[in-house]
């Protein structure tokens, strides 16, 4: 777990985690980005799934652009969400990325309409798409201090799928707090899916289905 040996808290974890994900290019995130996409799509989750809920990708996050195109292409229904308090998402069917609406951190949302509202707790054949600072081989993530995530996973009955580059993907996260949730699968450029938590590691490529920063922060 070279690196995050030395971090004792997850303000100073979340920094460096950034600073070691801004260390790629753009053509190398770009590139890792479009193999994490094709591994997903391979996958047996996906290809099950009727629903996809996912994040809209802000800055060097993992892209999910290119994942939202395909899912529209397959007649896959999609739904981002939207933050409405602390710890607290509402999620909208979107038929296009156009008529969004940007936030205060910068990071594009659905408008308010209660008719195109779903409650992904109660869709069963769902993916959602998670983002993350980091992953491990437990599933568990660090993201960016909202817990937004955390509540999500906590109820959601589908398969979560954390996306993450090889570069933050780590054999154990420290300073995991008790509302910490893990999530189903994680996917890398690695050629692998590796299953979590207390499943296991494939390495055939989708051959198994089985404190936010000061300044520097967004809702995640």
């Amino acid at each position: 777990m070279s690196g995050l040996d030395e971090i004792t808290s997850k303000r100073d974890l979340r920094v460096y985690l950034k600073h070691l994900r801004s260390s790629l290019t753009a053509s190398e995130r770009a590139s890792i980005d479009h193999a994490i996409a094709e591994m997903v799509i391979a996958s047996d989750a996906w290809g099950r799934s009727t629903w996809v809920y996912t994040y809209l990708s802000f800055a060097d996050e993992v892209d999910t652009r290119e994942l939202i195109g395909t899912a529209f292409e397959a007649n896959k229904r999609v739904a981002l969400p939207r933050v409405v308090g602390p710890r607290l998402m509402r999620w909208f069917e979107v038929h296009d990325l156009d008529n969004l609406e940007t936030n205060r951190y910068g990071i594009d949302e659905p408008p308010i309409n209660e008719a195109r509202e779903v409650d992904p707790l109660g869709i069963p054949d769902a993916v959602a798409l998670v983002p993350g600072l980091a992953f491990d081989r437990g599933g568990y993530r660090i993201g960016y201090g909202g817990g937004f995530y955390d509540g999500f996973l906590a109820g959601f009955r589908g398969v979560s799928v954390g996306l993450c580059r090889s570069i933050t993907y780590f054999d154990e996260i420290p300073l995991l707090e008790s509302h910490d949730r893990a999530v189903t699968i994680v996917v890398s450029e690695a050629s692998q899916v590796h299953e979590c938590p207390k499943m296991l590691v494939s390495t055939n490529c989708c051959a198994e289905e089985a404190d936010s920063l000061q300044g520097n922060a967004h809702d995640r």
